[in-house]
């Protein structure tokens, strides 16, 4: 079970499922670094950085003694599950995960979360709600795939809807 072993958590899921509203509480909660990497990947106006300066960012990050990290990018989901010492993943329904994205683009249109990159406007394309709807299907079985093979050696925890997050909120807490 989670506890104070846990300096270096991961947190993935799809867009919607609420990882960065659940990495800032947990970060809170546990006073662990917190790392949204979006932040990591876009620069302003939603240019993303080259595949190689994404790689030694995270590598970067992932060599420091204590984080949470969020976020998706499966180029580096090998390399941060290896650093990891628990695995969060928020494997919640596609109509959920959509539905909250219509929400957050609606609330935050023209907003720049603070999630992201300085200068990363929200805004909603056909290409990014087709990724929501097909992670089941297209990214969900890499996912499963990693974590099985990393089950051995890492904590992983599989939250499938809002209710089981918030009670891993306000049941586990670090030991100090």
């Amino acid at each position: 079970m989670p506890g104070s072993k846990h300096k270096k958590i991961l947190i993935i899921g799809s867009s919607g499922a609420g990882k960065s509203t659940f990495s800032k509480q947990l970060a809170k909660k546990w006073d662990l670094p917190l790392v949204h990497l979006d932040s990591l990947y876009w620069n302003e106006g939603w240019v993303p950085v080259s595949k190689d300066e994404f790689i030694e960012k995270v590598k970067k990050k992932l060599e420091e003694d204590q984080w949470i990290i969020d976020g998706n990018f499966n180029s580096t989901l090998e390399w941060r599950v290896k650093y990891a010492d628990l695995i969060i993943f928020l494997d919640f329904r596609r109509t959920l995960c959509t539905y909250r994205v219509l929400k957050r683009v609606w609330t935050h249109h023209g907003k720049t979360r603070d999630d992201m990159a300085s200068g990363c406007n929200e805004k909603l394309d056909w290409d990014f709600l087709k990724f929501v709807w097909g992670f089941p299907s297209k990214v969900r079985p890499t996912i499963l795939k990693v974590l099985s093979e990393a089950g051995k050696s890492r904590d992983i925890c599989i939250l499938r809807n809002p209710k089981e997050l918030k009670t891993f909120l306000n049941t586990v807490s670090p030991v100090k």
